[in-house]
């Protein structure tokens, strides 16, 4: 067992979150979920992931806490100049938010969903989780979900979930749609 009485998972979607739920749901591991992600844009795409998670959560009746700043200017203005290093940004930004509230609100651990997929940089999330957990003296719950990919996203889809085609920013969706950061 865990030991983890009740843990906070930092939740960047729902399709993102569906096979890890699963996973810990058969543990026997509570958690509450929380929405942080002021990286998503535009503001259509953060709405439908944000949509979608709410009636995910709703339906499978796991505390959903949400943090919903939507981003756009704080995000840009923070990593524009030096795009190569944006999503070690995002993660620390996301990973702080996560590990103060789980640290302040009495949760045994916290985790993110961002270890789930095969896109993140999983050794930079890992990484920057621990020096959170360290700084916020809260537990880091590791768990490297990439195996249960192909899970969540045969989960997702018969769910119907929206699914997003890219990671998050504004850049990833360049990057996703033209290849590079032109």
């Amino acid at each position: 067992m865990s030991g983890i009485e009740h843990l906070l998972l930092h939740t960047c979607c729902a399709p993102c979150l569906i096979a890890p739920y699963q996973q810990l749901k058969a543990e026997g591991i509570r958690f509450s979920a929380l929405w942080y992600n002021p990286n998503i844009h535009p503001y259509t795409e953060y709405k439908a992931r944000l949509d979608t998670l709410k009636t995910y959560a709703e339906k499978e009746g796991f505390p959903l806490i949400l943090q919903d700043e939507y981003g756009l200017v704080d995000f840009v203005t923070n990593v524009i100049s030096d795009l190569e290093r944006r999503c070690e940004y995002c993660y620390r930004v996301r990973l702080a938010a996560v590990a103060r509230y789980a640290s302040e609100h009495g949760f045994d651990a916290f985790s993110t969903t961002l270890l789930y997929s095969k896109y993140q940089k999983h050794e930079l999330i890992q990484s920057i989780a621990t020096l959170m957990a360290h700084r916020y003296r809260v537990r880091f719950f590791y768990r490297d979900w990439r195996e249960l990919w192909q899970e969540g996203v045969r989960l997702s889809k018969a769910e119907q979930m929206y699914r997003q085609k890219y990671c998050g920013c504004i850049f990833s969706e360049e990057v996703r749609y033209l290849g590079s950061i032109k």
